[in-house]
């Protein structure tokens, strides 16, 4: 599969369980939601990866890709230390000027 370069850097960094974030290929205003919650910007970015690595020890598998109104969507295999583990859940991108400015994890 290839994924666009924000998006491999995100799921590259994901499989280090102890990694930094990649906040590299984020937007300085980018945003994240997970779990109901959105986090703006590198630092609370940064602060959500860091917790959720914490929490639940996972890595994500990108299993496919399509791309579609301006957004990419990865379905993934999230195997990790949480009730019904692996489980499947969609991570839906909005790039920009080659980097992450959206970025919604679901079911």
């Amino acid at each position: 599969m290839n994924l666009p370069l924000p998006i491999a850097a995100f799921f590259e960094a994901d499989t280090n369980l102890d990694g930094a974030a990649p906040i590299s290929a984020f937007a300085a205003n980018a945003a994240v939601t997970d779990e109901g919650q959105t986090h703006l910007g590198h630092a609370a970015i940064a602060n959500w990866w860091r917790a959720a690595k914490r929490k639940y020890r996972h890595t994500a598998q990108p299993l496919d890709m399509r791309q579609s109104n301006g957004s990419t969507e990865v379905r993934t295999m999230v195997t990790g230390d949480f009730p019904g583990s692996p489980a499947p859940l969609t991570f839906v991108f909005t790039l920009a000027d080659d980097h992450i400015v959206s970025l919604k994890i679901g079911a």
